[in-house]
């Protein structure tokens, strides 16, 4: 199995990540990726970019190369109803947005509010991805969640970062794994990240194969191993 697009990735516009587009973009490359996805944090989060960052995409160009650039948001959850920091006109500009449970934007809850808050996330028609559903401090009812995300055609996301030893999120691999199998049950689809914010770990998905192989995770529910299935979460598959 490859895994042939990094969609979650960030620059040194994120604030607190230490390469830019044009390092990133050279990884993607020197690892074989097809495809890149930038997608810095969203403006609640702090030192992010303002929304104008966002809005001015169009000048990246497309393919470089023979990696396509696609162009993306890691959009903040602030509320257990699901809203976003991003604007509608914004969201109809990105090429997808990964919408995320981040400490500093809102506080953990319940585990019924967090999930929820997810699945409100997830009514948006421009969210395709929800980052790292993996963190203890925001307990989630996993059974719940991927039952909605295969409803509404949200890919849930393997994030490699949070199976690193040095990840601040809590019990991430444990959660993954809970995750996963959940998917298997209920035909819900997975996003593998890599979760860079220095360049090198651009396409490191590593532990995230390691823990797809070890529960033999069906790779029919994969989004990332073909051009033809990373429409899933693309809002606008216009390379395919």
């Amino acid at each position: 199995m490859k895994i042939i697009a990094d969609l979650h990735t960030h620059t040194i516009a994120s604030g607190h990540a230490y390469s830019t587009l044009k390092e990133n973009i050279e990884e993607g490359i020197v690892k074989g990726l097809l495809a890149i996805g930038t997608s810095d944090h969203a403006p609640k989060m702090p030192g992010a970019p303002q929304l104008i960052f966002f809005e001015n995409f169009k000048v990246i160009p497309n393919k470089i190369q023979n990696i396509h650039i696609l162009k993306g948001v890691e959009a903040n959850i602030l509320d257990y109803k699901g809203s976003i920091d991003i604007t509608p006109e914004v969201m109809g500009k990105m090429d997808y947005i990964i919408a995320s449970l981040h400490t500093p934007c809102i506080a953990g809850g319940t585990m019924d509010e967090n999930t929820q808050a997810l699945i409100g996330a997830m009514n948006n028609p421009y969210v395709k991805v929800i980052g790292h559903p993996d963190d203890d401090r925001y307990p989630l009812d996993y059974d719940k969640l991927t039952r909605a995300a295969s409803k509404m055609k949200v890919a849930l996301e393997l994030n490699n970062s949070s199976l690193l030893p040095l990840s601040t999120r809590l019990n991430g691999r444990i959660n993954a794994e809970k995750m996963l199998k959940k998917c298997i049950e209920n035909e819900t689809m997975v996003i593998v990240g890599s979760d860079s914010h220095y360049c090198s770990d651009v396409g490191n998905f590593k532990e995230a194969i390691a823990l797809i192989e070890k529960i033999q995770f069906p790779e029919r529910l994969i989004v990332n191993t073909s051009m033809e299935k990373l429409a899933y979460v693309l809002n606008s598959p216009k390379f395919i």
